[in-house]
């Protein structure tokens, strides 16, 4: 499918001075500032090996403010280095003298990441505010002239609307790394291909942003079926007037914000589209550490929901086995806890051994893939949290559109390869 944005395709940037806007937002240990997962980290190397020849610039975030993970990004540049095998220079500023300087004396093939650009007020008191404010930062407006070119790789901050995501765009050509651009070909994939059928597999704590993914599915006859596990499936067997119990309920309220709005959204999604929404049909109760398996028919249950049964993992590989498409977000239940991984561990090696195009995605998604090293076994495992449900669910994101913006703005002139 056709890019409505550069890519590294459409320029050679050897030589060249290239701002770069990475993901790399990690687990950190509060304690000692130890990089936990690296994984974001390593997603970026395929884009920064295509730059040995240019003089590199990279801006990133970690955390948000008054979060234990808001740190410097010096343990990042040593991993950087590690994988890319050549040093990245780290200087704990991000426009100040000493960043300039650090820019200028750049060579080609030479590596340099800025400081976190979240201890910067601009980042998050702008947010949203527009491409022309943004453009008009001081972020932009000192580094831009330093930039030939400007890549965003920040797939998993692409639904975020700050200076160092939008405001290059309007400045210097934009275009998108590999991590961006693979992203966006495999969900436009998935979500725009002819393939059929297609199946969604929707699970996890996240239910308002599901069921908004579900009905967009749903409506534009982009999926056949989805399939619900976890707190999603709970809360439609809830609005279908089947009540999980109160520890499930009391779950629901404290993690789904307006969960009687919800519940009543739930319910119409059933009303419009019961028969192409599949719901467990057994469940596993959590009873003092123990499996309990119980008929969905015999809730409400005086213990917590924590699994879904065996049967409905039956139905569902069943399902899967069939899907030429296959879109998974979500575990079925809390994984993290050996005596209830079940679900989860069955439904997703039954994804990896589909032969059907499969992407997941999703934090806790994608620990579990981890888990199981079944990466490997997948089309696509995404980047994104939140920018991937943005994507799934239709809304826009700004740090896609800035590109969009910028191809149209320097479309005459533009020096290609």
């Amino acid at each position: 499918m056709d890019l409505k944005f550069y890519t590294l395709d459409d320029f050679d940037p050897a030589g060249r001075t290239v701002l770069l806007r990475l993901d790399i937002n990690s687990p950190i240990d509060p304690t000692s500032g130890r990089i936990l997962n690296d994984n974001r980290i390593r997603q970026h190397m395929v884009t920064l090996r295509e730059l040995r020849d240019a003089r590199v610039v990279m801006m990133a975030h970690q955390g948000r403010p008054g979060k234990d993970d808001f740190t410097t990004m010096e343990a990042h540049a040593d991993r950087l280095s590690y994988y890319l095998g050549r040093e990245v220079r780290y200087v704990d500023s991000l426009f100040g003298r000493q960043a300039l300087e650090a820019i200028t004396e750049l060579r080609p093939g030479e590596f340099l990441l800025l400081e976190n650009t979240r201890f910067y007020s601009e980042e998050i008191v702008l947010q949203g505010l527009g491409p022309d404010k943004m453009a008009s930062s001081r972020l932009v407006t000192t580094l831009g002239p330093h930039a030939e070119l400007f890549i965003n790789d920040a797939f998993a901050a692409a639904h975020r609307a700050q200076p160092s995501l939008i405001g290059f765009c309007e400045r210097v050509p934009a275009l998108a790394g590999r991590v961006m651009e693979r992203e966006v070909r495999a969900l436009d994939h998935a979500l725009h291909g002819e393939a059929r059928p297609k199946v969604a597999i929707l699970g996890g704590q996240k239910v308002d942003d599901s069921l908004e993914v579900a009905r967009r599915f749903l409506s534009d006859g982009i999926v056949d079926r989805v399939l619900t596990t976890g707190a999603v499936a709970n809360l439609l067997l809830w609005a279908g007037g089947t009540r999980p119990g109160k520890p499930s309920e009391d779950f629901l309220r404290r993690e789904v914000p307006g969960v009687e709005a919800v519940v009543e959204e739930g319910g119409r999604l059933l009303t419009k589209f019961g028969n192409r929404i599949g719901l467990p049909e057994d469940l596993v109760l959590n009873v003092k550490g123990r499996r309990k398996a119980i008929s969905s028919a015999d809730l409400p249950a005086e213990y917590p929901i924590y699994d879904v049964g065996l049967n409905t993992i039956v139905q569902y590989l069943d399902e899967i086995s069939e899907a030429e498409v296959i879109l998974l977000n979500g575990p079925a239940g809390v994984f993290e806890i050996e005596e209830f991984s079940v679900g989860t561990r069955e439904l997703f090696l039954g994804v990896a051994r589909a032969n059907g195009f499969k992407v997941v995605g999703g934090g806790h998604t994608v620990t579990a893939v981890e888990q199981l090293g079944i990466a490997n076994q997948l089309d696509h495992v995404s980047t994104g949290g939140g920018s991937l449900i943005h994507y799934l669910a239709g809304r826009p994101l700004p740090a896609i559109e800035a590109l969009e913006r910028s191809r149209t703005k320097f479309r005459t002139g533009q020096p290609g390869r």
